[in-house]
């Protein structure tokens, strides 16, 4: 089962999932997509790890997300992506549009042939004002697109507003 929790910058959305996946009952794989370049970053990473149960298993995956999820996914075990515009912009911006092309591809197919639970979370980017630079507005492009290819394939699709979910579909 796939499932996607999406919202803006502190919606709620990542404690939602996260009590998805303790409600799962299943053992849990917490995948971290962020990088630590700053202090900023650093502190975020740590309140997040802080409100995580400690016997969840934490993986840091900032580029092959689907490999990891491929090796890690089983009947038995929920694996947690936080989150997808993080490694969207790891892939872009460390790497290049080719390299996300392609990894982006390898999720998708991933996802497709998942036989345990998966839940995502991601930054909904695209409900305000379009971009005036480029490089934002291929960013929010690609990542509205890329929700759209990874809500196809969820059975279940949340958007978190001020803490509260909002269902979108399932």
């Amino acid at each position: 089962m796939i499932e996607l929790f999406l919202g803006g910058c502190r919606s709620g959305k990542s404690k939602l999932a996260e009590q998805a996946a303790a409600d799962s009952k299943l053992s849990v794989i917490y995948l971290a997509t962020a990088t630590a370049d700053d202090q900023q970053m650093r502190q975020r990473i740590a309140a997040h790890q802080s409100s995580r149960p400690q016997s969840w298993l934490l993986l840091e995956e900032p580029f092959e997300l689907a490999q990891a999820i491929q090796k890690h996914t089983a009947p038995q075990t929920c694996v947690l992506v936080d989150c997808l515009t993080l490694w969207l912009t790891n892939c872009l911006f460390k790497k290049d549009l080719e390299y996300y092309e392609a990894q982006k591809l390898q999720l998708l197919q991933v996802l497709e042939n998942s036989h345990g639970k998966v839940i995502l979370v991601s930054n909904e980017t695209n409900m305000g004002v379009i971009p005036m630079g480029q490089m934002s507005r291929d960013y929010c492009d690609q990542a509205g697109l890329l929700h759209q290819q990874v809500a196809a394939l969820s059975e279940r699709v949340t958007l978190a507003v001020a803490g509260l979910p909002l269902s979108l579909k399932g």
